[in-house]
């Protein structure tokens, strides 16, 4: 599967600095000091139906870490998945009458179509659940020989008790466990699990469902954890920089990864930082693809919304932040990307090079992206107020927002 294009990145003048943020499995904020290449794993989307501003938050959150590292002048190994097969879709498909990989193909498509728009740096590899079966089949069938996974009518389910570790992701009691994952795709009432939590690693084969040939394991087709683990290990093995996704995949999702990879290799932790993106909604709840309170990336584009100022609505709010998105968060917005053309529109300006290190500073930061606009907010006042005799400030100013904020002016 192919991703995107890859937007240009300037290089600025002197380095960024070293990443601080918030690490949900310690719960404090951790600097991050990758090597010369920095590896990241985000968790993509089920192809089932359009980018809403809730992924394009989650999105943008990382494709900061990333820009923050390019600043760095490390290189960014960025893998992301596609869940192209599983529940969701096929119930969409079905309800819709259509055709699930048609379905998947056409969503994929769109998805590809607003991460261009909005400049987000695309992952080098970027990789469906389909053909990423091979490579699942002997994960499971490991976990199987180790005495991790055991069978359920055919089906078969991880033994979260096998990992000594199982929890230290979320930090979650069992009662908010159950919870979370009867919410999110798990099924803690089953009748003959060896543990409630206990998720499933193969499905075997339902009629009237896809299935591919699973070797020892069946027909069937593979659970959404160990999906994400296998992509992970490939292609960037244990302890890789940042694990990445909305706060709702803190549990089960990325907890059962980081246990199926750790019982998996016998080394701890999978990732050295989980790193969870705020929720957004709409007329007070969560925007929801079962809920239906969704505003479409791609909707907003055909209305004539510029993609800049989209992406200045989402950086306008701190990445773990859940807010809520209202017509006048997007007013606000094409307010603040007009001002901003304007300023850096002229030949010259007030001086820029304080500019560029407060924006450095802010998305070190814990990507505090508000802090980060705030200065820029206070450049672009200055020129408008007091002009300046800087010349080719403006276009140092223009360069880093591109680099740093992905706004292109």
């Amino acid at each position: 599967m192919h991703a995107w294009p890859a937007s240009e990145v300037p290089a600025l003048p002197g380095q960024g600095r070293d990443l601080r943020i918030h690490d949900t499995a310690t719960g404090g904020l951790v600097t991050l000091d990758p090597g010369p290449v920095a590896r990241i794993y985000v968790c993509g989307i089920t192809p089932y139906d359009a980018t809403h501003l809730g992924h394009a938050a989650t999105y943008n959150a990382f494709d900061l870490v990333q820009r923050v590292w390019l600043d760095t002048k490390r290189q960014v190994h960025y893998v992301q998945n596609v869940t192209d097969v599983d529940d969701p879709l096929l119930e969409r498909a079905e309800r819709d009458n259509v055709d699930w990989v048609a379905l998947a193909e056409k969503e994929t498509a769109l998805f590809r179509e607003d991460m261009t728009a909005l400049r987000m740096l695309p992952p080098r590899h970027y990789i469906g659940a389909v053909e990423a079966i091979p490579g699942i089949v002997p994960l499971v069938e490991r976990l199987r020989e180790a005495g991790a996974a055991y069978e359920l009518d055919d089906d078969i389910y991880f033994s979260v008790e096998s990992d000594p570790h199982f929890g230290q992701v979320s930090h979650l009691d069992a009662a908010a466990m159950r919870l979370l994952s009867a919410e999110r795709g798990g099924d803690p009432d089953r009748p003959g699990k060896k543990n409630p939590l206990d998720p499933m690693l193969w499905m075997a084969a339902r009629p009237g469902e896809p299935s591919w040939d699973g070797g020892s394991l069946g027909r069937g087709r593979p659970g959404w954890h160990i999906e994400c683990v296998a992509i992970a290990l490939d292609h960037l093995g244990m302890g890789f920089d940042v694990q990445g996704g909305g706060s709702d995949l803190a549990f089960p999702h990325h907890e059962m990864g980081a246990s199926h990879a750790q019982v998996l290799t016998g080394e701890f932790p999978m990732a050295k930082a989980y790193v969870h993106a705020g929720m957004v909604a709409l007329h007070g709840e969560k925007m929801s693809k079962s809920k239906g309170n969704l505003v479409f990336v791609s909707q907003l584009r055909r209305d004539g919304v510029d993609p800049a100022a989209i992406r200045l609505a989402l950086l306008a709010h701190h990445y773990r932040a859940d807010w809520e998105y209202t017509d006048d968060v997007l007013r606000d917005a094409v307010a603040r990307l007009d001002r901003w053309r304007a300023a850096v529109s002229r030949p010259d300006g007030p001086p820029a090079e304080a500019l560029v290190e407060e924006i450095r500073d802010a998305l070190a930061n814990d990507l505090d992206a508000p802090t980060a606009l705030a200065a820029v907010d206070r450049w672009a006042a200055a020129q408008q107020e007091h002009g300046g005799t800087d010349i080719g400030a403006p276009g140092v100013v223009s360069r880093a927002v591109d680099a740093l904020l992905g706004v292109a002016l």
